[in-house]
């Protein structure tokens, strides 16, 4: 059986009670806006609301977003949550307790307007046609 050294102990103690109590850890952050305002959005299939908004988030890489609304075309892409050089191994641990540590992603999207019905484009030609036409 092997013993822990008790130098060991108290400083193992130390690490885990700033993590978990008053060190802070690292806030991570999702930032969302997009134009026009108010988007529903989804990042991985999950509902997280409408922008702008901004959202915790655990694991950096890439994510699948989804964009919705009313009058706009919806929008789906994929963005990159890219790690700071802070996280890289070995200097992640000691960024864990860095007091109100934190990593912000801000993300901006731009929604397309939903085309016009091709009926109401038709109507609009015609109309305007007519009031040519009716001027002669």
């Amino acid at each position: 059986m092997r013993r822990i050294s008790m130098t060991r102990l108290p400083l193992a103690a130390l690490l885990a009670a700033l993590c978990m109590g008053g060190g802070g850890c690292v806030e991570r952050m999702i930032s969302i806006t997009s134009q026009p305002s108010g988007a529903l959005v989804h990042l991985n299939d999950e509902e997280v609301g409408r922008t702008p908004l901004s959202v915790p988030f655990t694991f950096y890489g890439t994510y699948d977003v989804r964009l919705e609304a009313d009058g706009h075309q919806p929008l789906w892409t994929a963005r990159k949550a890219s790690a700071p050089w802070w996280e890289t191994p070995g200097i992640d641990l000691a960024a864990e307790l860095i007091p109100k540590g934190r990593s912000h992603i801000e993300w901006h999207f731009y929604m397309e307007p939903e085309p016009a019905p091709v009926e109401a484009a038709l109507i609009d030609r015609a109309t305007e046609m007519k009031l040519l036409v009716g001027d002669q």
